[in-house]
């Protein structure tokens, strides 16, 4: 599978539950973290998910989210909220590439601005939580 996504996290779904018009799609990660999806049902259905199916989740780099500690916790609609590790930040002229890894091992990116990057101090090393929206999670499989 090529894709210009620059995401793609294998894992297993563990459960699918299907809505009038969108399916909950919860996928385990290789690393043991947990992603949900929200995709059509005819989506799903399509694909042909359903518990122990292999898939992958496909998220593009400017659809993730980053946030560290700093202030009251706040509580989030996104259902994915994912520790992990800054390990490079390169900063263009108004966006940087942020890349993180999970604590399971996954590799992710989020393009932010350069301004939330510095406004969350964010450098290699530092931690940071992963967030997105089960709405921008895309569900591959390799069939």
């Amino acid at each position: 599978m090529n894709l210009s996504a620059r995401n793609i996290l294998a894992g297993t779904v563990t459960s699918v539950k299907e809505g009038a018009v969108m399916a909950e799609i919860v996928i385990a990660l290789d690393g043991g973290e947990q992603v949900v999806a929200a995709i059509t049902v005819g989506a799903e259905q399509a694909l042909s998910l359903q518990a122990g199916t292999k898939v992958y989740a496909v998220v593009k780099a400017t659809e993730v989210l980053l946030a560290t500690e700093g202030g009251p916790k706040l509580v989030l609609s996104a259902r994915n909220q994912l520790p992990g590790t800054v390990t490079s930040v390169t900063e263009g002229v108004v966006t940087a590439e942020v890349g993180v890894t999970l604590a399971g091992g996954a590799e992710v990116v989020a393009v932010i601005t350069v301004g939330s990057v510095r406004n969350l101090g964010l450098q290699a090393g530092g931690a940071v939580t992963v967030i997105i929206k089960a709405t921008e999670v895309l569900v591959a499989t390799a069939g």
